[in-house]
């Protein structure tokens, strides 16, 4: 039996080694070290979950107590990893998409001074992950949960010596450092409802393991419970953090100031899934909380729906894809919103593939653009990097939900269970929200590859320019685009591999089998969601419409340098503004949070530092220099005032000595 402990513990070497010994090594040594503990943890995640499938289909759990944790009276927790089908799904995600961003970056950050810093934190953020999907309790689960937020802060603000980082458009950033800081603090409003939810948790239950905390309120608790309803929206608070929802969603665009291999790393295999995985895991409470998942599908269909707006006006080409994951993570929530938990992560599954594919696909971009990443200043890039292109264009028909592609697969599910459920409003937006995908995906692709060269070749690229800030911080150069050596497509091409066929393992009924509801029905139970064959057609036949209209509009408009988009900013300019500041919720924030909290910090500043402890230092080191120059005035160098000095002593002592 492979021992689940090895899965964690091999990043965790590998981050070891390349803190302690990583800039001693050469470069390629520490780079290599980092992708292969990720290979092997990836290998071993195999093994285990083969492991898991050798096991009756009713009995696929494997439970691992390393040592007893906490133990106070009659609490305790332990240190113990859980593998049944979800784990084992998420496992492989995590590990397989990390191991081939690991690889990608062993080429995208070959100029870093700092190599193995950035490794250190890329396997730290694995190890994170993997103990917050393997932890059998809700408190190492937590341990995990914050170590992810950890390790995107380092990562985040990796280049934090950079104040003004500009990554190609005329939009104002924030700076590394800056992102990095509003990535940690929105995540800590999220981690706060989160905290409370386990404390609750724990008065409730007296335990926070997950079989304790299921089976006791299974038999606790009537469905609609109040106290399951506050648990379940407090833990729900800690999701919207961790997975970029309503009202909690801004940190998410300004973490592409980070590296491209972050934000891969970020969007598509580990921490934005977190929530979704929290929730999923935590399905026995929610499924006794229905107005807790009520709210769930609200947020989730209203965050979809409004991150796809914003895409559609934004020029930088990484931005697009945040905003795009923003609005995917919403029909992910959406699903699990309608009780479709096993459609929720195998969303999860497919997007990771085609997310990373296109985040990978735009730093092969940057990186032969110099680090251009303003679409209006690209174009024709498919002649000068083929492989590029049709790896980002198999990615793009992936998240469009194009026909026999993964995303249309695992997206046709959510959508087919939200119109079974009976939320029919919320089915009606999501399905516009496939076709608003469709047409803001096909507008990158066109602007960034299509038409003709924006750009002229030997063109000079200054880091001076806001426009095309050289993300390495290179010196001023001309521009010689390029492909990508092989260290980094070879990635894209397994991810396309995956973006093309990972969703046949969930085909719907009229299709086919879906083995991955199979695989995943001792975690969820089986699909509750019947419908006839017509009308899953029907459904098949809206949402691939729909995905086809987006297409279609966008290559009408954003072809051959049609002049359609600017008359309808100039016809609407109050809807052009609202989506190209994105509905003002940072601005919001900054009013409403940011500003009072600077006004507040500024009224009553205390310099602890400088006045506190350096004036008792100071005023302490005054002191005895002040007692010292007093009693060297003692010191005449006469021998007539010592033999004084010491009469008056001798006096002094006798007389104390006959007073008593």
């Amino acid at each position: 039996m492979t021992p689940l402990w090895l899965i964690p513990a091999l990043p965790l070497l590998g981050a070891t080694i390349n803190l302690l010994v990583g800039r001693r090594l050469p470069r390629a040594l520490s780079s290599w070290l980092a992708v292969a503990f990720m290979a092997a943890a990836f290998g071993v995640s195999l093994s285990a979950v083969m492991n898991l499938l050798a096991l009756p289909a009713e009995e696929r759990v494997i439970h691992e107590t390393l040592y007893q944790w906490i133990g106070v009276r009659d609490f305790s927790v332990n240190v113990a990893f859980w593998l049944d089908p979800l784990s084992a799904v998420m496992i492989l995600v995590v590990m397989g998409i990390g191991t081939l961003i690991h690889m990608y970056a062993v080429g995208y950050m070959e100029h870093e001074k700092d190599y193995a810093r950035f490794f250190v934190a890329m396997n730290l953020f694995a190890f994170a992950m993997l103990m917050l999907v393997l932890a059998d309790n809700y408190l190492l689960m937590f341990l995990g949960w914050e170590g992810v937020g950890v390790c995107s802060y380092l990562l985040i603000g990796f280049w934090y010596h950079r104040d003004n980082l500009a990554v190609g458009t005329d939009e104002k950033f924030l700076s590394p450092r800056s992102s990095a800081t509003k990535a940690f603090v929105v995540n800590r409003v999220g981690d706060f409802g989160f905290t409370l939810g386990i404390i609750l948790m724990f008065w409730t239950f007296g335990s926070l393991a997950f079989e304790d905390v299921f089976h006791g309120a299974e038999e606790m608790f009537q469905v609609g419970a109040p106290v399951i309803t506050v648990m379940t929206l407090l833990l729900f608070l800690g999701a919207t953090g961790k997975s970029a929802q309503i009202p909690l969603f801004v940190w998410l665009p300004d973490a592409m100031a980070g590296p491209t291999p972050v934000s891969a790393l970020i969007h598509a295999a580990t921490m934005v899934t977190a929530g979704v995985y929290m929730v999923a895991r935590s399905h026995v409470l929610y499924e006794l909380a229905p107005t807790t998942l009520g709210i769930v599908a609200i947020v989730g269909v209203l965050t979809a729906f409004i991150a796809a707006t914003i895409a559609l006006v934004q020029n930088d080409l990484k931005r697009v894809l945040a905003y795009s994951t923003v609005s995917q993570l919403g029909y992910m929530f959406f699903a699990l919103g309608v009780g479709a938990f096993g459609a929720g992560i195998f969303h999860l599954m497919t997007h990771a593939f085609f997310k990373a594919l296109l985040f990978l696909g735009a730093g092969a971009v940057m990186h032969a653009m110099n680090d251009m990443i303003d679409m209006r200043r690209l174009g024709g890039l498919r002649r000068v990097m083929p492989i590029t292109f049709w790896t980002f264009l198999i990615g793009a028909f992936a998240l469009s939900g194009f026909p026999l592609f993964s995303g249309f697969f695992s997206k046709d599910e959510i959508l087919a269970a939200g119109f079974a459920s009976g939320n029919l409003a919320l089915w009606v937006v999501g399905v516009l929200t496939a076709l608003l995908t469709a047409l803001y995906t096909f507008r990158a692709v066109i602007l960034t590859f299509g038409g003709k060269p924006r750009w002229k070749e030997g063109e000079i690229v200054s880091a001076h320019d806001e426009h095309a800030h050289d993300e390495h911080g290179h010196s001023a150069k001309g521009l010689h685009p390029h492909e990508a050596s092989p260290v980094m497509w070879v990635p894209l091409a397994i991810l396309a591999l995956g973006a093309v066929f990972a969703g046949y393992v969930g085909l719907p009924h009229v299709l086919g089998t879906n083995l991955l509801a199979q695989f995943l029905a001792p975690a969820f139970g089986e699909p509750h969601f019947e419908i006839s064959e017509t009308l899953e057609w029907t459904l098949i036949g809206i949402s691939t419409a729909a995905a086809l209209i987006g297409i279609f509009v966008a290559l009408r408009f954003y072809a051959n340098g049609s002049r359609t988009p600017a008359r309808l900013a100039g016809y609407y300019p109050w809807l052009y503004q609202v989506l190209a500041n994105k509905y003002w919720v940072d601005q919001f924030y900054d009013y409403l949070i940011a500003r009072p909290g600077r006004w507040l910090s500024n009224a009553f500043w205390l310099d602890i530092d400088g006045r506190v402890i350096n004036g008792f230092a100071d005023g302490l080191g005054n002191a005895f220099r002040n007692a010292g120059q007093r009693l060297r005035s003692l010191q005449g160098g006469y021998a007539r005032g010592y033999a004084l000095a010491m009469l008056i002593g001798i006096v002094v002592v006798i007389a104390v000595v006959i007073m008593r």
